[in-house]
């Protein structure tokens, strides 16, 4: 099975955030999504990929950049479609905010969107399927040669847990502490062909693998895999999905420079002749559990021998390591905000000091819009209130 990849020019970029709709006085998600789409046609049916569409759920709106060469040409292109979105979502009293899951809506109260494609995914995982109500962020960076693609999906698996801990957004599930950083992690990754990529040869082996999956019934096509990261050769790029719900477009942009100056790191290693690191299979399951509980706080799998160290201190590390390449590719102040969210709390941080310092649920919700809106974090113990 011959599986075509449209190589890019350039590690470019495209970013996919999925924002909630949020009722302003309630704080309940609102499936409204068709009607605030409606409200745009300019964005939601311009082209083939346009700024906004449906995701599987009425609550949730997803933004989508053109085809970026730099952070902060695709951090632009976010903030000039959700000022649109902002707009039209105020005049129904909706509010907008992005973490991993909303802490006090309930999966159950979930509409799906009006696609035939979600009502098959529906209809073939049932329960599974329902109960997505999650949120997260997929930044695709662009491969200049298929051949890159599956070494350089094997090489960032080992970055998975530093991916999910600094966006880790999703600790409150239908209005419970569930005890991890990203219960969505771990809602999202039951779909059977969801979680760690499988770690191939080749893309030879790639396209031995899909097909397989074919001619077993498994997928009906290779859009069907949503490994947290994947080629995806429409696109022409390495598709990384492990990201929780973001709350502010700093930390988006946080992201995206992460991506693109690994992917940039991998491709000039490749270019030299080098091969990339492909870790144990038991080795990425493992860190990405690791971080999916603790965050930030995990202690992480360094080597396939058992060789361990703090995420934190990894994380510092990989920072000041990927200083040079975000500094040639423009995205030097978008990759210290890593460093700023090391310090100051990651999201599901954030979201549990409010709680620890006497705030409710609804407080964490507003607090999530805050953050959207003013794009800042709110500071660990700061309780937001509804129009403060």
């Amino acid at each position: 099975m011959a599986i075509e990849f449209n190589a890019s020019r350039g590690t470019t970029l495209g970013v996919e955030w999925e924002i909630q709709l949020v009722d302003a006085e309630t704080r309940h998600l609102r499936q409204d999504a068709r009607q605030v789409l409606a409200a745009l046609p300019s964005l939601s049916e311009d082209g083939d990929i346009p700024k906004v569409r449906h995701e599987l759920m009425e609550s949730t709106v997803e933004v989508v950049t053109g085809i970026s060469h730099t952070v902060g040409e695709a951090k632009s292109d976010l903030a000039a479609t959700l000022a649109e979105l902002r707009a039209a979502a105020a005049d129904r009293g909706i509010a907008l905010a992005c973490t991993g899951t909303h802490p006090i809506s309930d999966w159950r109260d979930a509409v799906m969107a009006p696609t035939q494609r979600y009502a098959d995914l529906v209809e073939q995982m049932q329960w599974l399927a329902r109960r997505i109500q999650t949120f997260g962020v997929h930044v695709h960076v662009g491969v200049s040669d298929r051949a890159k693609a599956i070494p350089i999906v094997n090489a960032l698996s080992s970055y998975l847990p530093h991916f999910l801990a600094l966006t880790a957004s999703s600790p409150f599930w239908s209005g419970a502490d569930t005890g991890l950083a990203s219960c969505r992690a771990v809602v999202f990754g039951q779909l059977p062909t969801a979680g760690p990529p499988h770690l191939l040869d080749d893309w030879a082996a790639f396209e031995d693998y899909m097909a397989t999956l074919m001619r077993a019934g498994t997928i009906r096509s290779i859009k069907e895999v949503w490994w947290d990261i994947r080629p995806h050769p429409d696109f022409g790029t390495v598709e990384i999905r492990m990201f929780d719900g973001i709350p502010t477009l700093r930390e988006v942009g946080m992201a995206a420079a992460l991506c693109q100056s690994l992917v940039t790191l991998f491709e000039q290693q490749l270019d030299r002749g080098y091969t990339l690191p492909r870790p144990a299979a038991w080795v990425v399951r493992d860190n990405k559990w690791r971080a999916t509980r603790y965050g930030l706080d995990a202690t992480v799998i360094t080597d396939d021998g058992g060789g361990t160290a703090p995420l934190r201190d990894d994380l510092y590390e990989l920072i000041r390591e990927l200083e040079p390449v975000a500094d040639r590719l423009g995205c030097a102040e978008e990759l210290k905000v890593a460093g700023e969210v090391l310090e100051n709390g990651a999201p599901y941080e954030r979201q549990r000091a409010i709680r620890a310092g006497g705030g409710s649920l609804e407080n964490i919700v507003d607090a999530a819009v805050t953050e959207l809106a003013e794009d800042r974090f709110v500071a660990l113990g700061e309780v937001v209130h509804a129009g403060a």
